[in-house]
């Protein structure tokens, strides 16, 4: 299951890709710019989410080793 970081980082990449489309065809090069730093803006969200499901899943090993 996502956490919310790795859920919002999708939907800011998804949001950054439809930019940079919509400014693609209409010659609006300040939205494809927009749509890319929302993308990058959404990447670097969902490595922090990756990261914190990582140290949470290795916070529930721990915890069930500690319970033997």
């Amino acid at each position: 299951m996502l956490n919310k970081d790795e859920r919002n980082g999708k939907i800011e990449q998804a949001k950054g890709r439809v930019k940079q489309a919509v400014g693609e065809l209409t010659g609006n090069k300040h939205l494809k710019t927009e749509g890319q730093v929302d993308e990058a803006k959404g990447k670097v969200q969902e490595a922090v989410g990756n990261v914190r499901h990582a140290v949470g899943d290795v916070v529930d090993k721990v915890g069930k080793t500690m319970k033997r």
